[in-house]
Order: C-alpha cells, then sequence, then structure tokens
C-alpha cells in the first residue's frame, strides 16, 4: 500500500520563492511558520515585493529567526517605513522548534525558506525547509537527471 501524500500547504499567493534551494540542497521536511511583520512590510509584500534568494533561518533561544530576507520599503510609507533586511521572528509551534534545534545542531542541517505566499484567510507565511546541503558531484548527477527527465517527454511526445 503505498503512502498517502502529505497535505501541501495553502497558498493563495505566492510573493517570493527561493528556486535555487532545490538546487543547492536535498529537502527532508518542510514546515509552514507565520512570519511577524509590521504594516508596510505585509503592504510591500501585497505588492508583490520580496526576496529570499539569499535568506536562511536561524534557531535561537527565543525562537526561530528568518535571516536576509529583503522586502523592500513600501513606496507610500514615511518616517515609520521598515529597515529591508531585518531579522523577522518565525512563528512556529514549540514542538518544532525542538525538532528544528535538534535536527541543526545534531545533525548539520540548514533551515531553509522555499517560499513567501499568503494563505487563505490572507496571513503571510513562510515553507520553511530541514535541508542538507548538496556536494557538487550531486548537483551534477541532478542536473543530469533533470535533462533526461525533459529529453524522455520529447521522446514520448514526438512518439505518440
Amino acid at each position: 500500500m503505498a503512502r498517502p501524500k502529505p497535505e501541501a500547504f495553502n497558498k493563495v499567493k505566492t510573493v517570493a520563492e527561493n528556486r535555487r534551494a532545490r538546487y543547492d540542497f536535498y529537502i527532508e521536511d518542510k514546515y509552514e511558520a507565520g512570519i511577524m511583520l509590521t504594516g508596510t512590510e505585509v503592504k510591500s509584500l501585497r505588492f508583490g515585493e520580496g526576496s529570499i534568494a539569499e535568506s536562511y533561518a536561524e534557531v535561537k533561544a527565543d525562537g526561530v529567526w528568518l535571516i536576509n530576507a529583503n522586502i523592500p520599503e513600501f513606496s507610500h510609507g514615511n518616517r515609520f517605513n521598515h529597515e529591508p533586511k531585518r531579522p523577522r521572528k518565525l512563528l512556529l509551534n514549540v514542538r518544532e522548534i525542538n525538532k528544528m534545534h535538534a535536527a541543526v545542531s545534531r545533525d548539520g542541517m540548514t533551515l531553509v525558506p522555499l517560499s513567501v505566499y499568503f494563505n487563505g484567510r490572507g496571513r503571510a507565511k513562510v515553507e520553511l525547509a530541514l535541508a542538507k546541503g548538496k556536494k557538487a558531484p550531486d548537483k551534477r548527477a541532478t542536473e543530469k537527471e533533470r535533462d533526461w527527465k525533459r529529453e524522455q517527454g520529447r521522446i514520448m511526445r514526438d512518439r505518440g
């Protein structure tokens, strides 16, 4: 009997995606986390601005923090505008935080954000993954496999 597929997160509007993460890392577990944002950050994200390309998450004593995520200043913001690359706290259950802390400290894994999106209720969320880094030969093998899948599709399309 096949395993049931895990339920996907309810992504209504994807704001930013880290496509490079799937190339650079083996994705083990995925988590959905809320983000503590200020008003101008939410407005900036709703306009589709933001980047998580070079960002990562860090487990500290007081929780999990999203580091180096770029949410540009809101264009119509005033003197209360936010700092673009400030660390942002991620909202997770204590059990999830403990699991992440154990994996990062013991197994040498990394917390990588895969995407930032708004869910069905309009809340900003981050899809966070526990990942293990790939070496150069692993990346080449992944690329070779992807090329073969593409070629397979072409062959099937031409014959069929």
